[in-house]
């Protein structure tokens, strides 16, 4: 039965420290913060972002890195990038203080910001298919940081980060994106690019660099520092506002001074250009630098629903007033000037529609949206936004009005709010206004504009709005010195309300009108009576004509819904009974009907002119001729047809298809027959029609009742429509998510793969044989010096250590020294010796995994054969040792001489005894101290010895250093070694004292 892995007892840890945000100096707003966004493939970009950072530089920025993760996943980016880089790579935590030239990587499932310099932690409430981390952290470095904020995307799919590099781009800060074609997945970095707020398009290898020339520019003086530069008299500053001027036909020379140089020193920074007069030079070079700084200028801080409680007071101090005195069928009508691409128009228009479907009642709504940034127009207009926009629309918003579109990774805006809306480019400084508006809403416009346009533009709005209309602005804007003309409704929201009569003028005078650039200048004419008409020719001709010659007409979509009606139409429409909307084919007189069917049919499938002439329409119980004349309207958004009618002259009568009887030709009976038989022809085509549009109505009914059904069933599959793209999101995310932790386990396994190789080797290289065995004694791996010791090899991996053979002399036990081993825990050691001779320790241990739990033992075979050898002599040399002690503290000389006679040793007894000290004995024989007449002897006994024979202890005379001779008392003794001989002679001598 296999044995259960044993848990070891864990180790008394020390207690946690709570973690404090520590005071630094560093982590005050002197630094820059770069934000670095990337998901899919991003781990590949971040190691060459910071590969390329040299060893022996610091940055002096804080870098925050947000990448895609699995929610249950712990991330190893830190430790991953740290092996990249020498800065210093942690896991963010709530409330850490940010630190020059230091990495911070996201945890996973959470938000990471950066708040007052230091990071924020938050778990994220959307759904997994609705995260945007890039996002997240991009717009909370634009709070914290301003100009020194950075965003950087990275590879990634869809589309996070493009609503926060927008927000980086308002604040000043700088924006990075990697080049697509060096990314492993470019949806991130395209759309990113496709916002047109990029400053460099690099790879990641090359960004370090220009970062780092960046803000070493940024931080050195331009020439817009000096005081002369920054007044408005400035003939450089002049040059680029008439570059502006001729390029892009807008002047922005009475905008707001500072804005004005804080962009123009950014569009420097970015060029690396110190001098102004540099610039200016660049500018006449490059075209297209004068068409990024237009739209530096121009950048828009704008959001849908952009300050949540100011659209709130909007929606319940001033929506239900544009309604309350109106008779159902009117227009309620809305202008939105510098509507940037469309967010803040948007949002008011859905702000309407949510009113107007609370009501029983049918209202027409137009908003006029308008900005001089055609780019920003065309993306108003196409109604599609970023994924990101879910951070700032509620839920139920996102369903109603907006629209997946077929990538998952915009929303488009939905039909019943685009038709409100009407987009055009006007410049709100020179081009007329539009007027009789209930609301303007002009938010975050006026505070770039210097003080005189400030003063223009209130009256101009003033002007525009109907008596009591509201003004809507935004958070720091006002009307300032106009007091007279808007009374304050709410100076929180920025709410005002038009003064009938104010002191600059009564109701409806035209205010002060700029000086206009015949270029650029697009006057917009309103083509109603109540318009106040303007004293160019154009206009005068034009009032002259509507004047004199005035047909009724009607502006209808193909399906014959009426969008506008001008002039008397009476005699040729009534309305229809019913509360839907009005319809110009349910409201055509008798006659005209089927005419203006067919050729508003025929003008929607042809897109020409369509001409009914002479038609009879019967009105207050006669007849008339009518000519009939539809014309398509050049789109500006859903196809439109303005329906002509004008009665015949009577001249056109005789085309009308019927031919007059010729009185003086015809006999008087013959024309009543004819007349009579005309009669009955017509009476029977008028049966025939009636007949025919009974059918028709049946049928149309039928179709009514198909499409309603058709309708059921498409609005089963746009559930499920939704149903599947909301699983279609989780899934990318999800996908998203598996492939950056791929990415992470790809770059763990070749870590363990290198790891696993270091270790073969250095146990190779090691030669200590070792073998491990799992709980069964099975065999789990074994080093190559263990294969000469137990007989291994390759395909024993797997087998019972005990069917192994060993090479191990006396030592059979093996088997139970291991169950020994797992069951106390405690490690074992024993010598044993091989059949070779070679002697080795052995030493059983237990196998110990990552979490302490028992999975096995460590057998490990450790030569101690030269240790034994040198365990031997120390055993000898320990004799020798306590020997050697005997002689220095012996009284008697002792003297050891080889078989030469050369002395090998002379204790202290002898220095006294003879006077020489033992370096010198050490150079002498011993026939030195051996008088002349006694050597022979002396070699007599040294014979004697090496034949091992016993010599008694005798009386001799010895020659000390001063010559003097003494007699002592003799005792020699043979030294044997281990081959049993004699290897040298040691004598003890002790002086004879003479006796009186």
């Amino acid at each position: 039965m296999a044995k259960k892995k044993k848990t070891a007892a864990p180790k008394k840890s020390a207690p946690l420290k709570k973690n404090k945000p520590k005071k630094d100096s560093n982590s005050g707003k002197g630094f820059p913060i770069v934000g670095i966004g990337a998901s899919a493939g991003g781990l590949a970009a971040f190691e060459a972002f910071f590969s390329a950072i040299p060893d022996d530089k610091q940055t002096g920025m804080a870098f925050v890195l947000v990448q895609h993760l699995a929610p249950g996943h712990k991330s190893e980016l830190s430790h991953l990038i740290q092996r990249c880089t020498h800065l210093p790579a942690t896991e963010a935590r709530d409330r850490m203080r940010l630190e020059p030239d230091h990495i911070y990587t996201i945890p996973s499932n959470r938000y990471l910001a950066v708040r007052d310099g230091a990071l924020q932690l938050t778990k994220p409430q959307d759904e997994r298919g609705h995260r945007h981390p890039v996002d997240f952290l991009f717009r909370s470095l634009a709070d914290d940081r301003h100009e020194q904020a950075v965003g950087i995307v990275l590879s990634g799919t869809a589309s996070d980060g493009t609503q926060g590099v927008r927000d980086v781009k308002c604040a000043g800060g700088m924006v990075m994106v990697q080049d697509p074609d060096t990314a492993e997945y470019d949806g991130m970095p395209r759309n990113a690019m496709a916002t047109g707020q990029v400053d460099y398009v690099l790879a990641p290898d090359e960004m370090p660099a220009k970062l780092a020339g960046y803000f070493t520019h940024k931080s050195g003086k331009t020439a817009l520092s000096g005081p002369s530069a920054t007044s408005t008299g400035s003939g450089e500053l002049n040059n680029v506002f008439g570059l502006l001027r001729s390029q892009t036909g807008h002047d922005f020379s009475k905008y707001k001074q500072t804005t004005i140089n804080r962009r123009i020193e950014r569009r420097m920074t970015v060029q690396q250009i110190s001098r102004l007069e540099e610039y200016v030079r660049y500018l006449r070079e490059t075209p297209d630098e004068v068409t990024v700084l237009f739209r530096d200028l121009l950048i828009g801080v704008t959001r849908f629903f952009r300050d949540p409680e100011m659209f709130d007071a909007l929606k319940r101090q001033v929506i239900p007033g544009l309604f309350e005195d109106k008779q159902p069928g009117t227009e309620v009508r809305v202008w939105v000037p510098g509507c940037s691409t469309g967010e803040e128009a948007y949002s008011i228009a859905i702000l309407l529609r949510e009113h107007i479907e609370g009501l029983d009642r049918h209202y027409k709504v137009q908003v006029f949206a308008t900005d001089i940034d055609s780019r920003a127009i065309h993306t108003a207009r196409i109604g599609a936004y970023p994924a990101g926009i879910v951070g700032d629309i509620s839920e139920e918003r996102l369903k109603r009005f907006f629209t997946k579109g077929p990538d998952g990774d915009t929303y488009r805006i939905g039909k019943s709010i685009r038709d409100l809306l009407i987009f055009s480019e006007q410049n709100v400084i020179n081009d007329p206004p539009f007027s009789r508006l209930d609301l303007v809403s002009c938010r975050n416009l006026l505070i770039y504009m210097g003080e005189k346009l400030q003063k223009k533009l209130i009256p101009l709005f003033h002007y525009a709005l109907k008596p009591d209309g509201m003004l809507f602005l935004g958070t720091s804007e006002s009307v300032g010195e106009f007091t007279g003309l808007f009374t304050t409704l709410d100076a929180k929201a920025k709410l005002y309300r038009k003064q009938k009569d104010g002191d600059h003028g009564e109701t409806g005078k035209f205010p002060p009108w700029p000086e206009k650039d015949e270029k650029t200048a697009t006057p917009h004419i309103e083509g109603n009576k109540d318009s106040k008409p303007v004293t160019n020719n154009h206009d005068l001709t034009v009032t002259a004509l509507l004047q004199h010659y005035n047909p009724a007409a009607v502006l209808v979509d193909e399906q014959g819904a009426v969008r506008y009606i001008h002039g008397r139409s009476g005699r040729y429409l009534e309305p229809a009974p019913g509360g839907d909307g009005m319809n110009i084919l349910k409201m055509a007189r008798e006659g005209l009907r089927r005419d203006l069917t067919a050729a508003l049919g025929q003008a929607a499938d042809e897109k020409e002119t369509m001409q009914r002439r002479g038609l009879h329409v019967k009105t207050n119980g006669a007849f008339i001729t009518v000519n009939l004349t539809i014309r398509p309207v050049p789109p500006s958004g859903p196809r439109l047809f303005l329906v002509i009618l004008e009665e015949a002259p009577e001249t056109d009568t005789g085309h009308s298809g019927q031919t007059a009887p010729d009185a003086e030709t015809k006999a008087p009976a013959d024309e009543g027959k004819r007349v009579a038989g005309l009669k009955e022809k017509l009476r029977a085509k008028e049966e025939h029609l009636v007949a025919v549009e009974a059918q028709m109505q049946t049928a149309n009914e039928e179709l009514k009742s198909s499409i309603e059904e058709l309708q059921s069933t498409n609005e089963e599959m746009q559930s499920t429509n939704e149903e599947l793209e909301t699983s279609r999101e989780e899934l990318q995310s999800v996908n998203e998510e598996l492939v950056t932790v791929n990415g992470e386990l790809h770059t763990k396994v070749d870590e363990l793969t290198q790891a696993e190789d270091d270790m073969k080797n250095m146990l190779a290289g090691t030669g200590v044989a070792t073998v491990f065995v799992d709980m069964e004694l099975c065999i789990r791996r074994y080093t190559p010096a263990s294969a000469d010791l137990v007989n291994l090899i390759g395909t024993d991996v797997g087998r019972p250590i005990d069917h192994i053979t060993s090479n191990l002399t006396g030592y059979n036990h093996l088997t139970s020294d291991i169950h020994a081993v797992l069951d106390t825990l405690e490690t074992r050691e024993i010598e044993v010796q091989s059949n070779k001779g070679s002697w080795y320790l052995l030493r059983i241990r237990p196998y110990r995994t990552q979490n302490n739990v028992i999975d096995g033992a460590v057998i490990t075979f450790t030569e101690v054969t030269q240790m034994k050898a040198v365990q031997a002599k120390m055993k000898s040399s320990e004799a020798l040792r306590r020997l050697a002690t005997v002689a220095l503290d012996a009284y008697d000389a002792i003297i050891m001489v080889d078989l030469e006679g050369r002395i090998m040793a002379w204790n202290p007894a002898a220095v006294r005894l003879y006077g020489w000290s033992e370096s010198q004995a050490l150079e002498m024989n011993h026939r030195d101290i051996v008088p002349e007449d006694l050597q022979e002897k002396m070699l007599t006994v040294f014979r004697r010895l090496a034949k091992k024979e016993t010599v008694e202890p005798y009386r001799a005379k010895r020659i000390t250093k001063n010559g003097s001779i003494v007699e002592v008392w003799l005792t020699i003794t043979a030294l044997i070694g281990k081959d049993e001989n004699v290897y040298a002679y040691a004598t003890t001598e002790r002086k004879i004292k003479p006796t009186n």
